[in-house]
């Protein structure tokens, strides 16, 4: 199954947490629902920025710094391949905020809840790349503001480009999730709205996730073996 894909097939690819976590990045959540130590609310919400905008702040500078410490694993290297070698229409929407996609090589390429190496002004919404810390009160190279802040999207706002994920997905020939809980809205529901169209749909994750019953097949395992394994069946 979906071996047999035509060359010009529309693909759309949903990465999550699962597919970072082999590269050593943690996951969303951890143990007790908390996220690298911190509670979701202290860090990744509108309330919490103005809180407290230094624990904020200091929280993705921490996070951006330990990119340095990994690398892209196996599943990304065979996203970039397909990305490189499909010569019909494939988008890779990533939930992560890290850059192994980039790394890897992948060009196709859509961040739906922003980038670390990113920085985005509340003045002119402007957004430029941010590889250093970033205190708060950061000056935009664009307008000159005292008001820079992480390009992440918190808990409340809407997510990058989702009219053209929902364009793509609505003339998808085969929708795959790979490393998501599906517990997460919207990207929760992306699997319904392809299959509603007509699309293929699978799973590749280490469990079902809590939307796994709308997959036309689950793949249980890790990324770096699945995510290959049907990167080459595909590819032939």
């Amino acid at each position: 199954m979906f071996s047999d894909m035509s060359p010009q097939s529309t693909i759309v690819i949903l990465t999550g947490a699962g597919i970072s976590a082999e590269s050593g990045i943690a996951t969303f959540r951890g143990p007790g629902g908390l996220w690298e130590g911190h509670r979701v609310e202290d860090v990744c919400t509108p309330d919490a920025l103005a809180r407290d905008p230094v624990l904020v702040h200091r929280f993705y500078d921490a996070r951006r710094a330990a990119l340095a410490d990994v690398v892209p694993n196996a599943a990304h290297k065979a996203l970039a391949l397909l990305d490189a070698a499909w010569p019909g229409d494939v988008l890779i929407v990533t939930q992560n905020v890290d850059d192994l996609h980039e790394r890897a090589g992948a060009r196709r390429l859509l961040h739906m809840h922003g980038e670390l190496l990113s920085a985005l002004c509340t003045a002119c919404a402007g957004r430029q790349e941010w590889a250093g810390s970033l205190p708060p009160g950061g000056q935009c190279r664009a307008c000159g503001a005292a008001a820079l802040r992480p390009d992440i999207v918190f808990f409340g706002e809407m997510p990058y480009q989702m009219d053209r994920i929902a364009a793509l997905l609505a003339r998808a020939d085969l929708f795959v999730s790979i490393g998501t809980s599906g517990a997460v809205y919207p990207a929760a529901g992306f699997v319904q709205t392809a299959r509603n169209f007509g699309a293929q749909t699978l799973e590749l994750n280490l469990e079902p996730s809590e939307g796994s019953v709308f997959f036309s097949e689950t793949r249980l395992g890790a990324a770096s073996v699945l995510v290959p394994e049907w990167v080459d069946g595909l590819l032939g």
